[in-house]
């Protein structure tokens, strides 16, 4: 089933169906793989590696777009009273480089937009330098950064407009 999709130029760029709680440990293995390599360049355990995934899909709506058959990408968000955060953007690493996360973007952003957030709002590690820098490209800029014991996280945010 599809639960939205994002028409760009004519054409759907992201059909995503939002997950159900029978998936809760399929997305946590899919997740465990996405984020191998920021555990690697952060030398901690990633945020979305920490969680209870079926508290997540009871407390968070979680997207899924699935390819030929096997989960490909994973979007997480936080509807808040005053926007969205994307608690995660997940591209299965054999996945990369095929527009995805470019697609989650846009659908977190329609997703928004269909709820009334005019702010889209997520965070990063401060180390994964190429994830800051992909975000900035697409519009994201740097609200603060927070220090934490273990790690530096980035808080990002952008103004999405209303179509």
């Amino acid at each position: 089933m599809v639960a939205f999709g994002i028409e760009q130029c004519g054409t759907t760029v992201s059909d995503l169906r939002r997950a159900r709680a029978a998936e809760a440990q399929a997305i946590a293995v899919f997740q465990r793989a996405a984020y191998e390599r920021n555990r690697t360049i952060l030398g901690v355990e990633p945020i979305p590696l920490q969680a209870d995934y079926p508290k997540i899909l009871c407390d968070y709506e979680v997207w899924l777009h699935e390819s030929e058959g096997s989960l490909a990408s994973v979007l997480i968000l936080e509807p808040r009273a005053h926007d969205l955060l994307i608690w995660s953007v997940a591209t299965a690493p054999e996945a990369r480089g095929r527009g995805l996360g470019n697609r989650l973007l846009a659908a977190a952003e329609a997703r928004a937009r269909e709820l009334g957030k005019g702010v889209i709002r997520l965070y990063t590690g401060e180390l994964l330098v190429d994830n800051v820098a992909w975000y900035q490209r697409r519009g994201y800029v740097i609200e603060r950064v927070e220090a934490m014991s273990d790690r530096r996280i980035v808080h990002m945010k952008k103004t999405v407009e209303g179509e």
